[in-house]
């Protein structure tokens, strides 16, 4: 996999899913919404930490500055 995402992006992803998670927890979001949201907030981290988004691969879009 070659990374495809810059620090930037990485950055706004961990900031959404942490926006989520603290809805959850505040109980703001619930029920199907808050469950689809955290697997949603889930991808979100587990993207940000390879730096690769199989989306991007697909849309042909890379804001990694760095090409590895």
């Amino acid at each position: 996999m070659k990374k495809n995402m810059g620090g930037a992006d990485r950055t706004i992803r961990i900031i959404l899913a942490l926006a989520v998670v603290a809805l959850y927890y505040f109980n703001m979001i619930t029920g199907t919404l808050a469950y689809v949201l955290l697997a949603l907030a889930a991808i979100f981290v587990l993207t940000s930490f390879v730096s690769f988004c199989p989306l991007y691969t697909l849309l042909g879009i890379n804001t990694c500055k760095v090409k590895n």
